[in-house]
């Protein structure tokens, strides 16, 4: 059983692997595409999984993550074997007293060279939310589900708006686990200043940012899994909402009612409906 809630690096490693493996098979990620990290204050000796060490370079300024360690899947590296070999498709990154330098440590034996491209945007989520919250683990992953990336092809689903009233109506559920909903973004550059920035401001009253004809990013305090779920909540939504139109677009969902029912039943706190 992998523990959903994790307190020790051993348990974050595996719960960072079987999140790898589920985003896998939902169809997430394919090949190298998909990052996944998590930011935690806890005082932990990397010395025998990672014995490799070198200073790099930060993609962003971090000063808040001081005394933070960040854990990062590698730029090429497949998600899905982070689970059977994590050490060796993850690194750690000790962020340093200036917030643009870090210590990386890694297995230079294995799949590992760098963070992922991704990592500007990881470390800034992570910055904004340890200095908005306080809080001492969080975890951001991105992925690419088939159908939420389908539907931000579509013009009439490219607002939050939009895209929120697609997922929300096609089991009771979301609106329970997703209160606030997604947040849209349009198309911005792959690793990009601009899509940092974005990303970061989506996140602020957001678990999930839809990254239009690309893919998502969704961050979670409590694990890696957590925010999959997260992630799996979202694309069934989009899933029923393709077969929909592949059907004809007969369905109708539920009604505005019926999901303010469910809001009542379960003291959701939310502004959609």
């Amino acid at each position: 059983m992998t523990i959903s809630n994790p307190t020790n690096l051993t348990e974050l490693l595996a719960c960072m692997g079987a999140a790898g493996k589920r985003l896998n098979a939902i169809e997430a990620i394919e090949a190298g595409a998909g990052n996944l990290s998590a930011a935690f204050d806890w005082k932990v000796d990397l010395t025998e999984l990672f014995p490799d060490s070198r200073t790099i370079d930060l993609p962003w300024t971090v000063p808040g993550l001081f005394g933070y360690t960040v854990l990062v899947t590698g730029t090429g590296c497949r998600l899905r074997e982070v689970g059977d070999d994590p050490v060796r498709n993850v690194g750690a990154v000790i962020v340093h007293e200036n917030g643009t330098t870090a210590t990386l440590r890694y297995r230079a034996d294995g799949n590992f060279t760098a963070p992922t491209s991704e990592f500007n945007s990881h470390l800034a989520v992570h910055h904004d939310q340890v200095n908005r919250r306080g809080v001492r683990f969080h975890s951001v992953i991105h992925a690419q589900p088939p159908h939420l990336v389908q539907l931000s092809h579509i013009p009439s689903y490219q607002s939050t708006p939009a895209l929120n009233d697609a997922l929300l109506r096609w089991e009771p559920e979301t609106i329970v686990q997703l209160p606030a909903g997604v947040e849209f973004l349009p198309f911005m550059v792959p690793g990009s200043q601009e899509l940092m920035e974005n990303n970061v401001l989506g996140l602020v009253d957001h678990v999930i940012t839809i990254w239009a004809k690309h893919g998502l990013m969704a961050r979670s305090d409590v694990s890696p899994l957590a925010a999959c779920d997260k992630i799996e909540y979202a694309e069934t939504g989009a899933a029923y909402e393709c077969r929909n139109l592949a059907t004809g677009g007969h369905g109708t969902g539920l009604s505005t009612d019926e999901l303010r029912r469910v809001c009542d039943a379960f003291s959701v706190q939310t502004t959609l409906v």
